[in-house]
């Protein structure tokens, strides 16, 4: 297997000191911030519905408590053309810093929250403008954090060490599902719905001081500040609109099939194992961190081989793999046998991470430096509000309506095939040099 030509992107002889500080101050901070995302994930399928809505019928509130969660998604384009604009303005340290103290300080309320029982119908009025506030920091974390590790790094590493950012993710969901499920072990189901759930988002707070000062350690983004004399006399997201529009469209049709699939696996598990299939909440649970697992395993394997081969040939490997694992995922679920439930999401996970480990490399590497951080976080955010936002509940309603899951596997296998076109639409930019971008 011969690797791709390779050019050198930043000529900055950056130590490995350096760039493992780098990509670690990367990869812990927006663990951080998928962990805040997630544990809200997971409580709003399994605590937020009976907590923070009117009582009455079970799946009505769960779809209740699934908006809320689809708020973030809605908001996260908006926090990365606002801290895009900044962190291309005027550097993208400083705007990583602030995005890390925002999740953390809007996940820590949450857990103080007071329930409807207590407040009434101002209870999910906080639940929903804390969950605005959620998407808005991490709607600007992951760009700025992917193009800081790719703005380091030589072109023949941006894929793995673009990757060591896109394992933040499992490791988030990981963490989280780790601490509600150890928590839901050593307290029993009163005390878990009277306090228990809170614990987790009151976590954050002390993880977020660990992240800030891992965070402040790291220097300027070199290729930043080359070009921090050249100011363009628009705004980045104007520019980015005008003259990058086709890149972006790429940026998000490549990413909203592998968005639906993730939380069709991670998130909806949840949903559709209790309420349909009846099956416990802790075997759920453990199913979830079994795939969290494997996906963050399979994306250093994927995030290494995008470099030899290409970011899209692992894209396409991965879309493929996950259409046809759709129909195979809810009979596994379906079974009844543990060992097959469990199988369904680390085999989804596999297959996911084919097409999520390439992004912190590939997205980045369609826009020019001087609107980087704009373009990049706008494109990855956007498909979130078409993929993550929606897919839980239409699949919710889905299967309400219909009591069944082909249609959710069609649904699946339909926007993957969106990510399939846009990556045959797209160039191949493993040995892209970044100064050139747009040139």
């Amino acid at each position: 297997m011969n690797a791709l030509p390779s050019t050198d992107v930043t000529d900055v002889r950056t130590d490995k000191k350096t760039l493992r500080r780098v990509v670690g101050a990367s990869a812990v901070g927006t663990t951080l911030e998928w962990y805040d995302h997630f544990i809200y994930g997971s409580a709003a399928a399994l605590v937020f519905p009976q907590l923070f809505f009117p009582e009455g019928d079970r799946l009505t509130a769960t779809m209740l408590s699934l908006v809320t969660y689809a708020v973030a998604f809605v908001t996260r384009p908006l926090g990365a053309a606002i801290f895009g604009h900044f962190g291309d303005r005027y550097g993208r340290k400083n705007v990583l810093i602030v995005t890390l103290v925002l999740m953390g300080t809007a996940t820590g309320l949450i857990g103080v929250l007071p329930t409807y029982h207590t407040v009434g119908i101002l209870a999910p009025l906080l639940l929903t403008i804390l969950r605005f506030v959620q998407g808005v920091g991490l709607g600007g974390e992951w760009g700025g954090a992917a193009l800081m590790v790719g703005e380091y790094s030589s072109s023949g590493k941006r894929g793995f060490l673009g990757s060591l950012v896109q394992i933040a993710s499992p490791l988030g969901l990981l963490i989280a599902n780790a601490v509600f499920s150890v928590t839901t072990y050593l307290v029993s189901e009163d005390a878990f719905f009277a306090w228990g759930w809170r614990v987790p988002f009151l976590l954050s707070t002390l993880l977020v001081a660990v992240g800030l000062w891992i965070r402040s350690q790291v220097q300027e983004s070199p290729l930043f500040e080359e070009e921090a004399s050249d100011k363009d006399e628009k705004t980045p997201l104007r520019t980015v609109l005008t003259e990058h529009w086709r890149p972006l469209l790429i940026a998000i049709g490549s990413r909203v099939g592998s968005d639906v699939a993730f939380y069709v696996v991670n998130v909806f598990i949840l949903v559709y194992g209790t309420t349909q299939l009846d099956l416990p909440r802790q075997l759920l649970l453990n199913a979830v961190l079994a795939g969290a697992a494997s996906q963050a395993l399979s994306i250093l394997f994927w995030g290494r081989l995008c470099d030899r081969l290409g970011r899209r040939p692992v894209l396409l490997l991965g879309a493929v793999g996950s259409i046809v694992w759709a129909f195979a995922y809810f009979p596994l679920l379906g079974s009844g046998n543990t060992a097959l439930i469990v199988l369904a999401p680390v085999v989804g996970n596999f297959f996911i991470a084919a097409m999520w480990g390439p992004l912190a490399a590939y997205v980045p590497e369609l826009f020019p430096t001087k609107v980087r951080y704009t373009g990049a976080g706008l494109g990855f955010q956007s498909a979130g509000v078409f993929g993550g936002a929606v897919a839980p509940i239409i699949t919710t309603a889905m299967i309400a309506r219909l009591d069944s899951w082909v249609p959710v596997a069609i649904y699946l296998a339909a926007t993957l095939l969106v990510l399939v076109v846009c990556v045959l639409l797209a160039k191949e930019t493993a040995s892209t040099d970044l100064r050139e971008v747009g040139r």
